[in-house]
């Protein structure tokens, strides 16, 4: 029997254990929990460097949210930063295509469903959902079907032929930004913070501070989560898997169902 290998990422911990063990108690399935962006990166490569590649990621929609729903900082501070739901599954699409992704919600949100699926999600899910409607998705995703509940489906039709609209005044704005610029923006596509882009494009980390600013003051957005979604309306995708510097990402990592650490 082929193995199934999910990692929940979600800042709550009890809730991203409970899942995990819940779906662990599956006879084909292997589980771990990451409790941040960055953990979650760094064991998608722990996993690929070890030859056991994760096959479906479970995102929760509100990753990095702050005390009243707000989004994760606009310019994070470092690679430890919190890393937005949406930003991380754009970020994972770059470096390991294969994985399917599917981001769990409290709440029914055209919007933001229909921006994780243009970042690459391959389907939306209420946290209430029961545990057989949740494997059915996670073994649908792996046949690659796209699955959303069926009152979102108008809406989220609605916002991505509206975002087609808009690809054009996207792609002006992602024109107007300099080469490097648009290498940082790139970056933020991937999920990265400060600390990892200045790595990856040898800069410090005031420099490229400035350098974020800079994207979102140009692309008359103001926050990271915005001019990702705009980034992906361009047609901008992530930095790739070579260039990006997972070394030093932290967060807590805990296995249900598995042998990760």
């Amino acid at each position: 029997m082929a193995r199934i290998r999910v990692l929940v990422v979600d800042d709550h911990r009890v809730f991203a254990e409970s899942l995990a063990a819940a779906l662990a108690a599956e006879p084909d399935v292997d589980v771990a929990a990451a409790g941040s962006g960055p953990a979650a990166l760094r064991c998608l490569e722990r996993g690929a460097a070890e030859g056991r590649r994760f096959d479906v990621l479970l995102v929760d929609a509100e990753l990095g949210a702050g005390p009243a729903g707000s989004v994760a900082r606009a310019v994070p501070d470092d690679a430890e930063g919190a890393v937005d739901g949406i930003s991380l599954v754009a970020g994972v699409r770059g470096i390991q295509p294969a994985v399917r992704t599917v981001v769990l919600a409290e709440k029914d949100d055209p919007h933001r469903a229909a921006l994780a699926l243009q970042a690459g999600a391959s389907g939306w899910v209420a946290k209430d959902c029961s545990l057989q409607r949740l494997l059915a998705v996670v073994r649908g995703v792996l046949r690659d079907e796209t699955h959303l509940p069926p009152a979102l489906l108008t809406g989220v039709l609605r916002e991505l032929t509206a975002a087609r609209k808009h690809r054009t005044d996207s792609e002006r704005l992602v024109e107007s930004l300099t080469p490097r610029e648009r290498e940082v923006l790139r970056c933020m596509v991937a999920g990265l913070g400060r600390k990892a882009v200045a790595e990856r494009l040898f800069l410090s980390p005031h420099t490229v501070r400035t350098h974020m600013q800079n994207v979102l003051g140009k692309l008359g957005v103001h926050s990271t989560l915005a001019a990702v979604a705009l980034a992906r309306r361009a047609g901008v995708g992530p930095a790739q898997l070579g260039e990006l510097p997972l070394a030093g990402l932290s967060g807590d990592v805990v296995e249900r169902g598995g042998q990760l650490a």
